[in-house]
Parts: C-alpha cells; sequence; structure tokens
C-alpha cells in the first residue's frame, strides 16, 4: 500500500518503486532519491520491512541518512533542496556498491537521541542499520547519541566530535572566490549577511570566518556595523535584519554576502521592499548554487557539488565501517562561481 501511495505521488510505476529499495540496477539515482524522499514523507520504513522477509547478504552495508528539517520546509517547493541533491549523490553510490538506503526526516526540535522521534526508526532503535549520514545541523545531544552507537559521517556540516567524519565544501575557498568577483567589479566595501537558526549552523560561521580572512588578505576594512547575525552583533528578526542592511547600504554598503542563497534571495526581496534595486544600488551574492524557481532573479553564488559530496560521504562511511576506530578525516570539496546578474559596478 505504502508504495503504490509513493508511486502515484510520483507517477511511476509500483514495481520502479520496489526496484528503488533493492538497487536495481536499471534505476537512476535521481529517481531512487525522489522515491526515498517521498517515502520519509510518509514514513515509510522500508528497511524495516525488508529485513523481516530475509537474511542479509554477508558484507552488504545498511545506511541511514538523517536529514534535520521539517517536513514542510524540506517539500516547499521554493527552491530546489540541496538535502534532494545529497541524496542523488548517496543514491549513486549505495547502487553502485550494492548498499540500502533508508532516510528519515528529523526535525530541528528533537534535541536527543532518547527522543520518541529516533524510536520509530526500526534501524536505529533495533540497530538494523551499519552506518549512519548527518545531512544538515543537528544538536549536540542528538550527535553525541548516535555517535555512541553507529560510525557517523556528517555532510555539509561540521562538528567537534573526534569520532564524525565530514565531506564539506571548501568555505573558504567559496567565499574567497565571490570577493574577488565582487572587488573586480570595483567593490571595497562589502557586507557580510546571515541569521540565526533553531539549530546553531556552522557552516555560516566558517563562511563568516573566510569572509574575514579574504578581507584581511586584501587588506579591507570591516566595519562592525555591516556584518548582520553574527555576534557580538544583536541578534535581530528577519523583517529587522533587511531594516539594518538597507541603513547600513545607505551608509555606504556596495555590495553583501549572504551565507546562504536562501538569505540572498530574502534579502534581495527586502531590500526592494525598501527601495534599493539589486545590482542598480546594490550587489548581493548567496552561496550553494541552488536553483532559482518563479521570477527569482538568477543570483551571483557559488555552486556547492552537493551530489558529488553525498557519493563522497556515502563512500567515507563505507571506509568507517570497515575501520571503526581510526582517527576521524574531512574532506573539502570545491564549488564554482556562477555569475547571475545580481551583482553590478559600484554605483557613482
Amino acid at each position: 500500500m505504502n508504495q503504490q501511495l509513493i508511486a502515484d505521488r510520483l507517477g511511476i510505476s509500483r514495481a520502479t518503486v520496489s526496484r528503488c529499495f533493492t538497487n536495481h540496477a536499471g534505476i537512476s539515482p535521481v529517481t531512487r532519491a525522489k522515491v526515498f524522499q517521498i517515502a520519509a514523507e510518509l514514513g515509510y520504513a522500508h528497511m524495516e520491512t525488508r529485513t523481516r522477509t530475509r537474511k542479509l547478504p554477508p558484507g552488504r552495508m545498511d545506511l541511514c541518512v538523517l536529514i534535520c528539517t521539517e517536513t514542510k520546509e524540506y517539500f516547499s517547493g521554493g527552491y530546489e533542496s540541496p538535502g534532494a541533491q545529497i541524496l542523488e549523490g548517496v543514491s549513486e553510490y549505495a547502487q553502485l556498491h550494492g548498499a540500502r538506503i533508508e532516510m528519515h526526516l528529523i526535525p530541528p526540535d528533537v534535541g536527543s537521541f532518547d527522543h520518541p522521534e529516533f524510536q520509530r526508526i526500526t534501524g536505529l532503535a533495533k540497530r538494523k542499520a551499519n552506518g549512519v549520514l548527518l545531512i544538515y545541523p543537528f544538536p549536540e545531544p542528538v550527535v553525541e547519541g548516535l555517535a555512541e552507537r553507529f560510525p557517523l559521517v556528517s555532510l555539509v556540516d561540521q562538528y567537534e566530535h573526534n569520532a564524525i567524519d565530514c565531506v564539506d565544501v571548501d568555505h573558504f575557498h567559496g567565499v574567497s572566490t565571490l570577493v574577488d568577483h565582487l572587488v573586480e567589479a570595483g567593490h571595497q566595501r562589502i557586507g557580510f549577511y546571515t541569521r540565526k537558526y533553531q539549530v546553531e549552523a556552522g557552516w555560516s560561521f566558517r563562511r563568516y570566518s573566510a569572509f574575514i580572512e579574504k578581507m584581511t588578505r586584501l587588506r579591507l576594512k570591516v566595519d562592525p556595523q555591516d556584518v548582520i547575525g553574527v555576534f557580538p552583533r544583536p541578534e535581530v528578526g528577519l523583517e529587522e535584519s533587511f531594516e539594518l542592511a538597507a541603513a547600513r547600504t545607505q551608509a555606504g554598503v556596495t555590495a553583501w554576502i549572504c551565507a546562504a542563497d536562501h538569505q540572498a534571495y530574502d534579502l534581495i526581496l527586502g531590500l526592494k521592499k525598501r527601495d534599493l534595486r539589486v545590482p542598480n544600488d546594490v550587489s548581493v551574492t548567496g552561496f550553494d548554487g541552488i536553483e532559482r524557481r518563479g521570477n527569482r532573479p538568477a543570483l551571483t553564488t557559488i555552486e556547492i557539488p552537493f551530489r558529488e559530496i553525498g557519493a563522497s560521504g556515502t563512500q567515507r562511511l563505507a571506509a568507517r565501517l570497515k575501520k571503526r576506530f581510526h582517527q576521524s578525516q574531512h574532506v573539502y570539496i570545491s564549488g564554482r562561481l556562477r555569475e547571475g546578474n545580481t551583482v553590478g559596478p559600484v554605483r557613482g
């Protein structure tokens, strides 16, 4: 019944859905990733269902993918989800190496591994999963609880835990590329914009530190007031952050580097409501490379190789399963600049 629901949602056959869960060679990683996402939304625990019916082949990996997000936000459709792109890479590696994947969405307000949200996941509660992939930042108590029980690899977020491997984008290379691009367009006074999240966003801090390092290397001053959303500046709401950005733009900031694309899209709209045009009055860049939808502008950003990160992270977890207690490793993969129409020359 659940497989038929998934098939109906995606407009594919039930047989195709079934084959996604058995690593059939004829199914593309993109289709498998979409099936896993809908399965997570419906709460369909395919790992549990199938492991009851037959004995697992020796050496076969059963991996659990956990994504820290609200279901509504993940499937909002406002923009392409990075988690979906990462899952395509995970699916691709799993298909090539005979691993089975089960995906679950975990709400950000789940604060510990003892929460019922985790107990409903049979692959975790009954130790059926061999290892776990984490997507998006999780609260530290959750990470601690998982690390005590499973080999972990985090994708696009780093933790201060010596037993967790990470595959991430090269934040400094990306931010450095954005700053160089803005400087070439004549910008000298560049601000940094981010905001607070329910679970602390380490990636935002790393991009901020990369921004400060790059500006220091170029001997470009950063006025502390031109930084929004980072301690020790006050933490403010979304509309107030737009007010601050508009005020700093009027005070001389000619470009904003946003820590993420969704922040940049929101900031552009917030500035527009305050009669500031992008890029005529001020330039804005993002970081992620998510695909725009609707009438949003083509954003100048750094494209993160999410699919490659997913495949590399799954490969790293497979290696960790063989050498559980080796020292952790962090792997950084460079993104590339994608020029849009949100950066222009400094206004006269």
